[in-house]
């Protein structure tokens, strides 16, 4: 008999009274700021800077955003007028400046939709990442499906003891490895036999560390054995002494990668001996959808799927920031068309996806104002100091500073720059530590005064087989990161080489630019 529990989805209604409860003690002030964070993150709520609202953050699991609960999402987005609406690099949506009575409200209308909070935040098994075009794209197979399974299975440790300080699962269907499974604290890296590799005790933020090789070639259909065997191995060799240590790649340290591969094998067997967790219901969805219209030529935003005839358009608005204008005319758009979709991507965007070419061309009258034209326009921002309570920078509005300035100045080609990270603090909310150009926000003192700043880093890589952590190359004031992003965009284009090609001649080319720059 499977040991696998379906997923009860009003049950979680029952922890709202307390959220409730204990909101209304910090609103009232006979709760502190630092332990209402304590407890509220668990609910996938935090309050923001201030303390006067609330946010709240929906899962939307491995990044799939189904008609219904984009249709929830308008709805709640225009009830309580919501601004700003954020598609974050965990893919899911988090809403900004609510008030108590509109966040316990949203928690309760959600749960009708399938889409859970609960564990949103805090130490708790996080949003279940996938590669967003899974199904779509050419692959070594269809994740989609498995990411799903584990999703819903991780829910049942919420409210279990002893888990690592986040736990972060990522699926990957190809070398691209958008949800950056080969580090984060379990990822799942398809192969072209049809199996998976498995990753662990990976992550960014502080001490970040790639991911140990635990497994390979293990059949999909046993993937809930290695997300238990991996949190009973944290549960026996986590640092729970050092909440700041209390994280799966700390492992590494104390237990070394072979360490790791032992204990891992030895926790595997104690849960293939007492349990019977063999996935026997995963379907892998086929569309019969047929093609319509004159075809499309294939651009930035547009691309062709896998699937003759059909489209997937990139929408990757500033920065993650979606207005509820344009998440309305998104689901209204797409209530009437068959097998249509909205995937979130790890980097602050998103793709609609099962298009025809006369749908894709509505679709595209909806988004093309404000989506993303190159490159350099994904780049991405946490949501940054003006709303996240430990934020050190504004993330968002240097993120708008550089685009602006590189959008207005002459001289910068399309491919002479590339997505840039900017984290607004050491979190790496915005994986800066993987980019070819990353910034973290920090504070420098010249001459005896405090200068807002930014840490350059630059050489991360996040395609599979070219893993690598940037480096800190130096600290740049916040006012002068507009400038040199415009120098070095009219300098590359000067050469008449495409960012990658200009680094790949120039591999110390960005900080040499910096250098000036420097604090």
């Amino acid at each position: 008999m499977s040991d696998i529990k379906p997923v009860d989805y009003q049950s979680f209604k029952s922890k709202i009274p307390l959220f409730k409860e204990k909101s209304e003690e910090f609103y009232n002030k006979t709760m502190n700021m630092k332990d209402y964070k304590s407890f509220s993150g668990k609910y996938g709520s935090y309050a923001q800077r201030g303390g006067q609202k609330n946010m709240l953050r929906l899962r939307m699991t491995a990044g799939k955003v189904t008609p219904d609960k984009l249709h929830f999402v308008a709805d709640i987005a225009d009830q309580y007028d919501i601004k700003p609406l954020h598609f974050t690099t965990c893919q899911t949506i988090q809403l900004h400046n609510l008030d108590l009575d509109a966040v316990c409200d949203i928690m309760d209308k959600a749960l009708d939709h399938k889409i859970v909070w609960y564990g949103g935040g805090g130490d708790y098994p996080r949003n279940v990442m996938c590669s967003p075009l899974s199904g779509v794209e050419e692959e070594y197979f269809d994740v989609m499906p498995y990411a799903e399974k584990a999703a819903d299975f991780l829910l049942d440790f919420i409210d279990q003891e002893k888990m690592p300080r986040k736990l972060k699962v990522g699926f990957s269907n190809n070398k691209k490895n958008e949800p950056h499974a080969t580090f984060r604290d379990l990822g799942f890296v398809a192969t072209e036999n049809g199996t998976f590799d498995i990753y662990c005790a990976g992550g960014l933020g502080s001490n970040p560390k790639l991911g140990v090789l635990v497994a390979q070639d293990v059949n999909p259909n046993d993937i809930l054995y290695y997300i238990e065997a991996m949190i009973l191995m944290f549960r026996a060799n986590g640092n729970y002494d050092n909440r700041a240590k209390a994280r799966t790649r700390y492992m590494q340290e104390t237990l070394g990668a072979e360490g790791i591969k032992a204990e891992f094998d030895k926790y595997l067997a104690q849960v293939k001996a007492s349990k019977d967790l063999t996935l026997t219901d995963v379907v892998i969805p086929e569309s019969t959808k047929q093609p319509n219209g004159e075809p499309l030529e294939e651009n930035f935003i547009v691309h062709k799927q896998k699937q003759p005839g059909l489209y997937t358009l990139l929408y990757h608005p500033r920065g993650g920031i979606v207005t509820k204008e344009t998440m309305r005319a998104l689901s209204d758009a797409i209530d009437a068309m068959q097998d249509v979709e909205l995937r979130l991507a790890p980097d602050e965007g998103s793709y609609i996806i099962n298009l025809t070419a006369d749908e894709a061309r509505k679709i595209l009258s909806i988004i093309e104002k404000d989506a993303a034209k190159n490159v350099f326009e994904t780049s991405e921002g946490c949501i940054g100091a003006t709303i996240c309570q430990v934020g050190l920078r504004d993330s968002q509005g240097a993120l708008k500073s550089v685009l602006d300035a590189v959008h207005e100045a002459e001289g910068i080609a399309n491919n002479a720059l590339p997505q840039i990270h900017i984290s607004g603090c050491t979190s790496s909310c915005a994986a800066h530590q993987i980019a070819p150009i990353g910034f973290r926000g920090g504070l420098k003192v010249v001459d005896r005064k405090p200068v807002p700043a930014f840490v350059l880093y630059v050489e991360g890589d996040d395609i599979q087989g070219g893993e690598k952590l940037g480096r800190e190359a130096g600290m740049i004031a916040e006012a002068d990161l507009p400038k040199f992003l415009v120098k070095l965009g009219q300098d590359i284009s000067k050469t008449g080489l495409s960012f990658e090609e200009w680094i790949a001649q120039n591999p110390d080319g960005v900080v040499e630019e910096a250098q000036e720059f420097f604090l």
